[in-house]
């Protein structure tokens, strides 16, 4: 899989990418990053990207015309057409489906905003428009990293085991139960038995519970769209019942 960013700032990529499980798995070649300088692009001696607004403002908004040129030449770089990714406040919010379907494609461009933000017509370059949160970053390098390492995860041999990106936090619609390693008891706090029991049917029983009763004490809207069972569902109800009580009961 082919990932291509657009930056004012094209080093900052480099570091987070050669490290750890992301460095690992493009030695691998499962994966590869380039990032591309925009003002590559620009034609002036101080490679302006930035202007004014029209009708005054704050700030200073990036220019269409390097963005357009950019994204055209850069699609040419490789077989595969890319999808082209934007960041903004107004797009569609990223969770896991959405790294999971973008884990599909052969490849993907970001561009990466920075300054004010960007003049409204490069969102036609966009096939998908995607915001991080409710909340302001300096540029979109740090959302493209965000989702360049949600993505990367999910392709094959990323992680090494086949099932670590599947036994993870959203994968089923629920957060990932509680995990514990030695030593068994801590400061008087002791791992539950089932997990040293050997009992693996009761190790994952106990697993799923507890990822559902998790999720109902800490993400309760998540249980909206989870796959439960009646039976499961009855369990989240009853748990958010008690944490209430209890809750209640401490003021």
């Amino acid at each position: 899989m082919r990932f291509d960013a657009i930056s004012v700032i094209p080093e900052v990529f480099e570091s987070y990418l050669g490290a750890s499980i992301l460095g690992r798995a493009q030695s691998r070649g499962i994966f590869e990053f380039h990032a591309h300088d925009l003002r590559e692009w620009t034609h002036d001696r101080h490679r302006t990207v930035d202007d004014a607004p029209f009708g005054g403002g704050q700030g200073m908004l990036m220019m269409p015309e390097p963005i357009f040129e950019a994204v055209r030449c850069v699609s040419e770089y490789d077989q595969h057409k890319p999808y082209v990714i934007f960041f903004s406040p107004c797009g569609r919010p990223f969770d896991q489906s959405c790294a999971e379907r973008l884990a599909h494609m052969d490849r993907i461009m970001f561009v990466c905003g920075r300054y004010e933000g960007m003049d409204e017509r490069v969102y036609n370059l966009a096939d998908e428009v995607i915001s991080l949160g409710d909340y302001v970053l300096t540029g979109g390098e740090l959302a493209a990293l965000t989702v360049t390492d949600a993505v990367v995860r999910l392709l094959p041999g990323a992680l090494g085991d086949s099932m670590s990106s599947v036994d993870e936090s959203f994968s089923d619609g629920l957060l990932e139960y509680a995990q514990y390693t030695r030593p068994a008891v801590f400061e008087g706090m002791a791992v539950p038995e089932v997990l040293t029991s050997g009992d693996h049917g009761a190790v994952d029983r106990w697993r799923r519970k507890s990822a559902i009763e998790r999720t109902a004490l800490m993400r309760p809207d998540l249980l909206q769209t989870a796959d439960l069972t009646p039976a499961e569902r009855a369990f989240a109800e009853q748990a958010i019942e008690e944490h209430e009580g209890t809750a209640e009961v401490q003021k």
